[in-house]
């Protein structure tokens, strides 16, 4: 015998022992192994008293101590105040929204959002009392809402509804806006005469901006202020356009619209999560025994897998959360992931009590109960270790992800498994033990204190009878897949496969899937239409933050003409848009700049010949007086930032825009995120070329994201295969034959592929969420493989094939009732309006189906070809199947058809 054979004897003889004793133990004292099983859960439950939830995206799916970080940071530090947003887009029903009437419907709607009230803790504010405050919002105004920083067309009649209706020509009134470029901005799709005025256009936006009251609750952002007004006044009023005015169209969003929508699909399709646990007990309880409630059925037992589920998720949060991990919004999968592994365990566990009873039920005391117990766990006990080991460390490989919300979410998986492999080991096995007493004590079910008259059936005949799926494993499924032509046929079958896959994972990308996460319902989507129709040329906001009072003034000149860099940059990376309007270009120092050119007499500080302010102190007092509240120049009051002393400018910002980054995904129009790493890279590099302006750095909210897509494919890629690679290595200690798990692995390996391929064919992208999904594909994906790599070993003789169909006789209806019980839950979230649920039921699908054929078909074929010799303590191969007694378990007890 080779060091190798000795080896994995050795391991198989280990593992059998100790599992042996484990049995024996619970068989003996099974009230007390659910007692104790409890108190575990209990004490675990102590990290909840110091449970952490996050919900920020810049912590969840941004690698930390990035370049984008540090730019928030440092952004944040001189412009702490994170204005919120509020924006309507006004369309006209006749494709003109430039009308008198659909104008003053406007105006009215305007009026109602600014006037109505919120109320939060008895104390009442409007849009005047929480809005950013700044000047230039309005013609001529600076009074009321004038004061606030509101952006529309609207403002050219100082939002005066009386105003407007007197204006007689008012198209007059639009066209002083200003330049032809500033109204293509703000206006959606807008109509120039041959002169180059403005005659139509098909929408136009008002946005409010709120001055931010948010703070950092328990990982969370909450603004409850804010928040109330957004509810009240602003989203209440833009639901009712439609309804209300006869002109005008609106679709609308806030800032607190995504946290609701997103949170509101999640919350909404709890149910279905709770469907798909009762489908599953459902599922367990009508194959693990007779379906009528009676002496031969086991609902119990499947409520028991259940609650094993239940126990592991709760130890499994409870212990994460005295490490340290947080708690993010995709940590709610956990439990269904859980519930896909825990009913592979118990069919594999209730299949080897089945195949171990020796003696007839009414013959079986405790003792022998104890000893059948004893003996089902070292048949199972291995197998089941080998999938949860694997398990936990293909998710505990990547709790060292990068992605804070990746490795908090497989750390929580990994605590997760390793109680469901211990209770499935104690637990369940110990409401096994007294299931089976219940069942020899001839008691119902569902009235288990009272003892039914009539004996026992199976005591009439006390031979092993396989299943009904155990026989078709045996006759059909086996002899048609290890024939030659079988085997001829599932090569080719699992070459093109595999050829499918490797096409479709080199061609899988990145893409930003924000909008994929909000219902399709949502009024959101109905905004990003619109946005995309409307103004199909807007796109990211880009700050660029120019630091230090002296090298600001020094470099004045080339700060006021930073349009002429910025210009012919919107055609190729880094993709800016043109530097032609208020909306897409701002700068407080060409503001600055052309007002002392043309009203230079009425500054009170001396100026030098260039036309500037002749000292820095007097440039910092003439530009606080210019940008100052109620200023020339009042609409850049938040573009620059005053030293504590008010005698230096610490820092300015230029604002500008990217043309808008997107391409089309079937009929839909979304972001390219591959244009976006390139524009943030090349903004960068354009940047730090320009070594004769001031220190200074870029910003902006999307740059946070953008860096999460240039990680994210390679940590895909790099957890994965680190996952598939620590499967091999563990698979290698527990199956313990180099050749069976290299065949194991070699399955896991190609039926990953294959997944990534079907990913692409339906259109599934690399994102937060499929990455996720695919780290949890390859734990399930092994469950399959290495059940029946094990059983093969375990059988002996030296024909292969013969092992090969003794393995799927034995294990083959175990993984496939685990296999189909998963897909039966999983069915139900396929009909979700959660982009979440959608994603992870299919790529569960997925996983489910080609792990069984991988597992059934593929593996099975390969060992009777290439498959090792079987383990000294392997079963003699006349009795394989069979145990070495002529007690008859009934097709309604027996689950190795589970």
């Amino acid at each position: 015998m080779s060091c190798i054979e000795k080896f994995g004897n050795t391991v198989e003889h280990t593992i059998g022992g100790f599992f042996n004793k484990v049995g024996l133990s619970v068989g003996n004292r099974p009230r007390l192994t659910i007692l104790i099983c409890f108190l575990v859960t209990a004490l675990t439950g102590y990290g909840f008293t110091t449970w952490e939830t996050e919900s920020r995206q810049q912590k969840l799916w941004v690698p930390q101590e990035t370049q984008a970080q540090d730019e928030t940071e440092r952004y944040q530090n001189y412009f702490a105040s994170n204005a919120r947003f509020n924006s309507i887009i006004v369309s006209g029903n006749d494709g003109n929204v430039l009308t008198k009437n659909s104008l003053v419907q406007a105006m009215e709607m305007h009026n109602e959002i600014e006037t109505t009230v919120s109320v939060v803790e008895d104390k009442n504010y409007t849009l005047t009392d929480l809005c950013v405050k700044a000047g230039g919002s309005c013609a001529s105004g600076f009074q009321g809402v004038c004061l606030c920083l509101v952006n529309s067309i609207l403002k050219q009649w100082n939002y005066d509804l009386e105003l407007l209706k007197s204006d007689n020509d008012f198209m007059t009134t639009l066209n002083n806006y200003g330049s032809k470029e500033g109204l293509e901005a703000v206006l959606g799709n807008p109509n120039f005469d041959s002169n180059g005025t403005l005659v139509s256009a098909e929408a136009f936006t008002i946005t409010y901006f709120l001055e931010s009251r948010m703070e950092v609750v328990d990982g969370s952002e909450v603004d409850p202020i804010n928040e109330a007004w957004e509810e009240t006044a602003f989203l209440s009023v833009a639901e009712s356009v439609d309804a209300k005015y006869s002109d005008i169209n609106s679709d609308y969003i806030s800032t607190r619209s995504f946290s609701d929508e997103f949170g509101g699909a999640i919350t909404g399709d709890l149910l279905l999560v709770q469907i798909s646990y009762v489908i599953a007990f459902l599922y367990l309880g009508a194959n693990m025994g007779s379906i009528k409630c009676g002496t031969g059925s086991r609902w119990t037992m499947a409520f028991s897998a259940l609650m094993v589920v239940l126990l592991s998720t709760g130890a499994g949060f409870g212990i994460s959360s005295i490490f340290g991990f947080f708690f993010g919004p995709v940590h709610s999968l956990l439990p269904f992931i859980l519930l896909g592994i825990g009913v592979d365990d118990a069919f594999v566990i209730v299949n080897a009590f089945n195949r171990e009873r020796k003696v007839a039920r009414s013959k079986e005391d405790n003792e022998a109960l104890a000893q059948r117990c004893a003996r089902a766990m070292a048949r199972a006990g291995a197998s089941i270790t080998v999938t949860s080991l694997t398990d936990l460390v293909a998710f505990g490989i990547s709790a060292t992800s990068s992605l804070p919300a990746l490795a908090s979410f497989c750390a929580y998986a990994s605590f997760g498994i390793l109680f469901l492999w211990i209770f499935a080991s104690t637990f369940f096995p110990a409401t096994m033990v007294l299931d089976e007493r219940r069942q020899r004590d001839n008691r119902r079910e569902c009235l288990c204190c009272l003892t039914r008259k009539a004996p026992l059936e199976e005591d009439e005949d006390t031979g092993f009878e396989e299943g009904a799926v155990s026989r078709y494993f045996r006759n059909y499924h086996a002899p048609a897949i290890l024939s030659v032509p079988g085997k001829f046929a599932t090569l080719i079958v699992f070459i093109g496969l595999l050829a499918f896959g490797i096409f479709g994972m080199l061609n899988l990308s990145v893409e930003d899937s924000e909008r994929s996460f909000i219902p399709d319902d949502s009024y959101v989507n109905g905004y990003f239409d619109a946005a995309d129709k409307y103004y199909p040329s807007t796109g990211i906001e880009l700050a660029i933050v120019f630091e230090g009072s002296s090298d600001i003034y020094a470099s004045r000149e080339g700060l006021a003409t930073l349009d002429e860099r910025l210009a012919g940059k919107s055609s190729s990376p880094p993709y800016i848009a043109e530097p032609v309007s208020d909306a897409a270009y701002t700068n407080i120092m060409a503001g600055f700049s052309s007002y002392l050119k043309t009203a230079g007499s009425n500054v009170n500080v001396t100026l030098g010949s260039d036309g500037w302010p002749a000292t820095e102190a007097e440039f910092v007092t003439a530009l606080t007086s210019y940008a100052g509240f109620g200023g020339a120049g009042s609409q850049y009051t938040r573009d620059f930032v005053l030293s504590a002393d008010a005698k230096s400018v610490d820092a300015i910002v230029v604002k500008t825009e990217y043309i808008r980054l997107t391409k089309m995904s079937g009929d839909k129009v979304i972001d390219d995120a591959d244009r976006q790493i390139e524009a943030m890279d090349a903004t960068r590099e354009m940047v730090s070329s320009w070594t004769d302006l001031p220190q200074h750095f870029t910003y902006s909210e999307k740059f946070i994201g953008i860096e999460g897509f240039k990680v994210i494919k390679k940590e895909l890629f790099l957890n994965v295969g680190l996952a598939i690679l620590a499967v091999a290595i563990i698979v290698f200690f527990t199956v313990a034959s180099p050749t069976t798990s290299i065949l194991i692995t070699l399955n896991v390996a190609a039926c990953i592929i294959e997944i990534l391929g079907f990913m692409y064919a339906l259109g599934i992208v690399i994102d937060s969420v499929s990455v996720i999904n695919m780290v949890l594909a390859v734990g399930l994906s092994v469950d399959y493989s290495a059940h029946v790599g094990h059983c093969f070993m375990v059988k002996g003789g030296e024909d292969k094939n013969k092992r090969a169909l003794e393995a799927l006789a034995d294990m083959g209806a175990s993984v496939l009732n685990g296999a189909i019980s998963t897909f039966l839950a999983v069915v139900v979230l396929l009909f979700s309006s959660s982009y979440v649920f959608r994603v992870l039921s299919t790529q569960f699908a997925l996983t489910v189906g080609l792990g069984v054929l991988h597992g059934l078909v593929a593996l099975p074929v390969m060992l009777s070809v290439l498959g090792p010799k079987p383990f000294a303590s392997a079963e003699d191969p006349d009795s394989s199947g069979k145990p070495a007694n002529t007690d008859k378990i009934s097709e309604d007890d027996d689950l190795d058809d589970a």
